[in-house]
């Protein structure tokens, strides 16, 4: 059967796609672990036109308080578009729902070909082509979204720099009081190193694997502007680059799939600054250290619910100690 809100979603679709017939092969994918994601085809009088529904649970917008990150279903929309218009591999807007709709908060997108997990980018054979090049197709990409005027969006986005994050997740860390000392190690080390940025820009703020669809042939687009807001650069930079988003490729520093300097590279030759390799590092040894502290919060929530996945992921924060004492006493990224 049907989603119940496939009705008043294509009465609401008909104010964009004026010959729609019909919405067809409505499924909700697994991916998302925040929103909803559904797969659909409008059925149009030409032919079909593959989109994606992104909606909040249930349709129920969620509550923000004043230390969220996360923005809602309508910025993250208003965000994609802006990048877009400038020249961003993103996915097309084509409707932001409205509460007169009756489908609940969310927009629909252009649905695009191409792969976002991990474990076939990395390793399946038809990817081996464009595997070499996408550590620079990165680079660009985020350049691109650093280049967008955030002046228009600061009415919406939070300004969330290096410093208060780091305080942020030393507050959530201290918090749960159970003490790491390898966190507080990384704490120590990380906060005469993470100063103010010296260019605020737009961030994408959650640029990894999972939120990069690639093809065959390219990185075709960055989804999942759920993080967005105005902060360093770096934090882009250094977050793909986390050993967490490497996926047992710990050698290719970019993903699993690259190398820094490419990486760099391809930021620089498309209008981003000229970074050094120690320019990321303070931000690669924070992605380990906020990658922990995000474990921890999902142990406390194993604690509240008995989720095995949250269990899970909770017991990975040894993984990023590993990860922070390679890097801060080793010297490795």
């Amino acid at each position: 059967m049907a989603p119940d809100f496939v009705p008043p979603l294509e009465t609401a679709l008909r104010q964009v796609i004026p010959d729609l017939k019909r919405l067809d092969n409505v499924v909700r994918l697994s991916g998302g672990a925040s929103q909803e994601t559904w797969t659909i085809d409008a059925v149009t009088g030409s032919g079909s036109e593959p989109l994606i529904l992104r909606r909040a649970p249930g349709g129920i917008p969620r509550v923000m308080n004043d230390t969220s990150t996360s923005v809602q279903l309508e910025t993250e929309a208003i965000a994609i578009e802006a990048s877009r218009k400038l020249g961003c591999a993103a996915p097309r807007v084509r409707y932001v729902l409205k509460p007169g709709d009756n489908v609940g908060q969310g927009y629909v997108m252009e649905r695009l070909k191409g792969e976002t997990i991990a474990r076939k980018i990395l390793r399946d054979p038809e990817f081996d082509a464009v595997r070499p090049k996408l550590a620079f197709q990165c680079g660009e990409l985020i350049a691109r979204i650093h280049a967008v005027d955030p002046t228009p969006l600061a009415n919406v986005l939070n300004v969330i720099d290096g410093p208060t994050q780091l305080k942020r997740y030393r507050d959530t860390y201290l918090s749960y009081d159970y003490p790491h000392p390898v966190f507080e190690l990384a704490f120590k080390w990380l906060e005469p190193r993470m100063r103010p940025a010296k260019t605020l820009t737009l961030v994408h703020g959650d640029f990894r694997h999972g939120n990069i669809m690639i093809s065959t042939e390219r990185v075709e687009a960055a989804l999942d502007w759920e993080l967005v807001h105005i902060g360093d650069p770096l934090e882009d930079i250094g977050w793909i680059c986390t050993n967490t988003w490497r996926f047992g490729v710990p050698e290719k520093v970019v993903g699993g799939f690259g190398d820094l300097k490419d990486l760099l590279a391809g930021y620089e030759s498309a209008g981003g600054a000229k970074l050094s390799e120690e320019d990321a590092r303070t931000w690669i040894v924070y992605g380990s250290l906020k990658w922990g502290v995000m474990c921890m919060g999902m142990y406390q929530g194993f604690l509240r619910d008995g989720s095995v996945e949250r269990a899970a992921i909770g017991r990975r924060s040894s993984e990023t100690e590993i990860d922070l004492l390679n890097m801060i006493i080793k010297g490795m990224i």
